[in-house]
Formats: C-alpha cells, sequence, structure tokens
C-alpha cells in the first residue's frame, strides 16, 4: 500500500488533475435522488465539492493522502484514505457512486450491491486503446476492453453508455467508455 501511496502522490504533484466536475456527472445528476454518494477515486476532489455543494453526503474514497488533503473539510464529507485494492463496498448504501477516470475490476459487483433501490452510478474509464493511437504500453488490467463496462452493469437499467474517442491532459488521443445506469 505505501508503494501505491507514493506513486499516487507524486503522480498528483506532477500531472495535476483537473478541477472541474466530470461533465458526465454534471450532465446526468437530475437522475439521482439526493442523499448518500460515494465517490470512488476521487483524488482532489473535484466531483465530491460539486455533490457536496448539491446537498449531498459524500464518501470520498482515495489512496493518495496528497490528494485528500486538497479535498475541502467539511460536515457532508468523510474521507477515507485506504487502498482500494482491499476495501469493500457497503452494500445497499449509496444512492450515487462516481468512478471516474479508474479501474478496479473486484469493485464493479460491489458497486452494483452497494447501490440502493432507484441508485444511480456515473462511471468514466478508459479503454484498450494502444493499437489504435501508438500510445506506450500501459498495463492492461486498468484498461477496459470494447463494450466491458456496458457488459459489467448488465441487471441495472442503462440510461447512457458510449465508447468513444477523446483527448487526455497530455494532448493524446485515447478511447474512453461511459455509463451512466439506475438500480431498479
Amino acid at each position: 500500500m505505501l508503494e501505491d501511496r507514493e506513486r499516487w502522490n507524486k503522480r498528483y504533484v506532477e500531472n495535476p488533475m483537473p478541477s472541474e466536475v466530470s461533465s458526465l456527472l454534471e450532465k446526468y445528476i437530475e437522475n439521482v435522488n439526493v442523499g448518500d454518494a460515494l465517490d470512488v477515486a476521487c483524488g482532489t476532489g473535484r466531483n465530491t465539492h460539486y455533490l457536496s455543494d448539491l446537498g449531498f453526503n459524500v464518501d470520498a474514497i482515495d489512496i493518495s493522502d496528497y490528494a485528500l488533503d486538497k479535498v475541502k473539510n467539511s460536515a457532508t464529507i468523510n474521507k477515507i484514505d485506504t487502498d482500494l485494492d482491499n476495501y469493500n463496498i457497503t452494500p445497499n448504501k449509496y444512492d450515487l457512486i462516481v468512478n471516474i477516470n479508474y479501474l478496479n475490476r473486484r469493485l464493479v459487483s460491489q458497486m452494483k450491491d452497494s447501490l440502493k433501490e432507484g441508485g444511480v452510478i456515473v462511471f468514466e474509464t478508459f479503454i484498450v486503446a494502444h493499437g489504435d493511437f501508438n500510445l506506450p504500453t500501459t498495463n492492461l488490467d486498468y484498461l477496459l476492453r470494447k463494450n466491458e463496462l456496458l457488459h459489467s452493469f448488465i441487471g441495472l437499467d442503462i440510461i447512457y453508455y458510449e465508447e468513444r474517442i477523446d483527448t487526455n491532459l497530455r494532448g493524446e488521443r485515447i478511447k474512453v467508455a461511459s455509463l451512466v445506469a439506475k438500480k431498479s
């Protein structure tokens, strides 16, 4: 865990993350009942702060203590400093789960189980695209395969799904999958 924490702390210092809220979250927030939210791999809190300002009680989880120090202290934000490889999500707890630019396949079924009835998941992360854009090899454990995100949330009502070409913070072309789904 210490090695992962140091790696992520260094990454946040050297490559600051965007401060604006995820456009996917902002676009689909109207589909969510205000209540309890989970921001998975919250980073410096761009989505956490947005949700807190809307009245959500947010569990903001990240392994980087550097990033969590940037998340504001608030009665509606519970900062959880932990390694998501070992964390278990409480079942039937959340009205909203946000997972942006992070993939931990072990948590997918837990996310589905942790949504309350009517709860919504907003999930967006990267798809394997190395052959398409001549990107350096990355650990494939952290990249989705084509349609994998859609298949992972079978059983929920899909509100929105898309796989598209986008640009990352370094200006490189990448592939991204986006999903918004509701538990009925």
